[in-house]
């Protein structure tokens, strides 16, 4: 079996635009759009990742701007679709119906489903709680929304990261907060929007089972959910900075039965917020915004890592952020990894 090359490309910025490749041996960079409010802002914050989907159009989310200010004066977000050639059309505006009931602050990106439509979340609106816990919804390429569920806080509240559909055809997320105890959730929900909340996070005495997960799900090819939450684990780590615990690594069955992989103790990682994503050799490799070294920005906490996961929970610190003199190579890498082509990873480092 092919085995994946461990190398790491490190970049020390945020990228908000596309870059477009010519030859292999030149790289060009070409700004496609500016955003200026009324069709969208803040496309870069939060989890909202570009798409592409099979009709060639890139399409995301911007958990600002927009045509509706019902929920925020910055605006309530839209969903959008730019042509290879920079042309933006914004589909959505959220807020568009009263008391937000659409949905309102879209901080995930979207997924493209088997029947061709676009599904996402939003982090508030809906109206399944005072003032909105957040919904999924389906939206065509013409821009026809759909919602298929609102949160009512018992079944998740404040949905981050993106969906993923599963190989069942069933969507799967998590909420960062709400459900039993109130630190998140994974849910599923159908085609025909039947919800079902899998698992409420911090059951557990101390929340050993994690807490507030932050990113979304991947499907891997051994039929189980991969996922972290950003808090949880180890009771001690991180209490100086009143967190629960500095994170987990999970596996979840379709059917809601979690075992936690690894709980995260500063040395090697806290805070995972990225995705996962599974590599050639059936791992899982990500990222935590801290844990490793120390030293960056003033000595703060911690400076993040890059790690490995088997499936049955041996991890493997690949890099600790901060080793350079400077903190050169980077720090607090915020994002997941993406696999290239040639077998490496690549990814991206908030400072440093």
């Amino acid at each position: 079996m092919h085995k994946t090359n461990r190398a790491f490309v490190v970049s020390a910025i945020i990228l908000s635009v596309l870059a477009a490749a010519t030859a292999a041996s030149a790289q060009m960079f070409r700004t496609l759009v500016l955003f200026n409010g009324t069709d969208g802002s803040n496309s870069g914050y939060g989890y909202a990742s570009l798409v592409q989907g099979t009709d060639g159009y890139l399409y995301g989310t911007t958990p600002q701007g927009g045509a509706n200010d019902g929920c925020s004066s910055a605006g309530c977000g839209t969903v959008f679709r730019i042509s290879p050639k920079g042309v933006l059309t914004t589909l959505y505006s959220f807020c568009s119906q009263s008391d937000c009931s659409d949905g309102a602050m879209p901080f995930g990106g979207l997924v493209e489903g088997s029947d061709g439509n676009l599904y996402g979340i939003t982090a508030g609106g809906g109206t399944g709680c005072s003032g909105g816990c957040g919904t999924v919804f389906e939206i065509t390429r013409e821009g026809q929304l759909t919602t298929l569920h609102s949160f009512d806080g018992t079944d998740g509240e404040e949905p981050w990261g993106n969906l993923i559909q599963a190989p069942d055809g069933n969507l799967y997320g998590v909420t960062a907060v709400g459900g039993t105890i109130g630190y998140g959730v994974v849910f599923k929900v159908a085609a025909d929007g039947t919800f079902a909340t899998l698992y409420s996070f911090c059951v557990q005495s101390d929340c050993t089972d994690g807490a507030i997960p932050q990113a979304g799900l991947v499907a891997g090819t051994d039929g189980y959910l991969y996922g972290t939450t950003a808090q949880g684990g180890i009771m001690s780590c991180l209490r100086a900075q009143g967190e629960l615990g500095c994170g987990t690594v999970f596996k979840i069955t379709p059917s809601g039965a979690l075992t936690t992989l690894h709980r995260f103790g500063l040395t090697d990682g806290a805070e995972p917020f990225g995705t996962l994503i599974e590599g050639l050799d059936g791992n899982y490799y990500g990222t935590t915004e801290l844990g490793g070294n120390s030293g960056c920005d003033g000595g703060f906490t911690s400076c993040g890592t890059a790690f490995e996961m088997t499936p049955d929970g041996a991890l493997t610190t690949l890099y600790r952020f901060c080793s350079q003199a400077e903190c050169t190579d980077g720090y607090w890498p915020l994002a997941g990894l993406a696999l290239g082509t040639d077998g490496n990873f690549y990814g991206t480092t908030y400072r440093g």
